[in-house]
């Protein structure tokens, strides 16, 4: 773990304990989304019982799965890329409910955690270097179909380095229906340009990374350094598109369908992306 000295979130116990509790209380969270209609969440209300259920499902054998409600240590490493890459090193850290297929993710006050981000490959315990510039957390569950993650998310104002030069999308991002990574569903709730975007990523005809598509994209501000309450659903109609939506504190805000989604009609692992960011998250569950 990066040492405490080089933390540059100062009292960070106390600002997390106080952010929490003004998200309790409704306060201190996004105050000015994009309004679309009658979709927004009455305040105080929970958001797994007041986010809509899908309806009308494409045929696909799906079934009720249990949520997901991971746990995180008060300190110390969970899992990073050298365990995606060594997994059965003797020295790799390896989890049963998470892949990092990029950087490293840690337990923090019982919080997910980046770490401090640098653009170096993480070594066996990410003591020296964390790759956190550029995170990938995924599940090790790759059941979730008609789902909706939801959070509190703290994060940084990006920055940059050699490797990773500013680009707009640094920032926050939640994956959806994860096949690869050539094929997801990004749903970006922080950027460096201010914007908000849900994305498809398709595998590209040759070799490569894969192709993003943008089929929505809003401006809505983002609080760094503060609480930000975040759900992101996707959802499989009666013809098999799939909706997707993004909420920012309890209020819709972006909407798409993908009206010929492919392998991500069906379920896949869902998972938390950060670029070029110190990203911090509490209560993540998937419903």
């Amino acid at each position: 773990m990066k040492p405490t000295g080089r933390d540059r979130w100062p009292s960070r116990r106390v600002a997390l304990g106080s952010a929490l509790a003004a998200a309790a209380a409704g306060t201190g969270l996004l105050a000015h989304p994009t309004r679309l209609g009658q979709e927004a969440l009455p305040p105080g209300t929970d958001d797994k019982a007041a986010l809509p259920r899908p309806s009308g499902l494409c045929p696909s054998g799906a079934s009720v799965r249990p949520p997901f409600l991971p746990f995180f240590p008060l300190r110390g490493l969970v899992t990073n890329e050298y365990a995606f890459r060594h997994p059965h090193a003797p020295d790799a850290r390896v989890d049963r409910n998470w892949t990092v297929t990029s950087g490293s993710l840690f337990g923090r006050w019982g919080c997910g955690w980046s770490g401090v981000p640098d653009s170096l490959s993480p070594d066996p315990a990410s003591r020296l270097r964390t790759g956190s510039a550029v995170l990938r957390v995924v599940t090790v569950r790759t059941d979730f179909e008609n789902v909706t993650v939801r959070g509190q998310f703290h994060l940084q104002r990006p920055g940059s380095t050699a490797r990773t030069p500013p680009t707009d999308w640094d920032g926050g991002h939640l994956l959806l229906r994860y096949q690869s990574p050539q094929e997801l569903y990004a749903v970006s709730f922080s950027r460096r340009d201010g914007a908000v975007t849900i994305k498809r990523k398709a595998p590209p005809t040759g070799t490569g990374e894969g192709v993003y598509t943008t089929l929505a994209k809003a401006t809505s501000p983002f609080a760094y350094g503060a609480c930000n309450r975040v759900a992101a659903q996707a959802a499989t109609t009666g013809s098999c598109s799939v909706v997707l939506r993004l909420w920012m504190a309890g209020r819709l805000i972006l909407q798409a369908e993908d009206t010929a989604p492919g392998r991500l009609a069906g379920p896949g692992a869902v998972g938390v992306r950060g670029d070029n960011t110190e990203l911090l998250f509490h209560n993540l569950a998937a419903h």
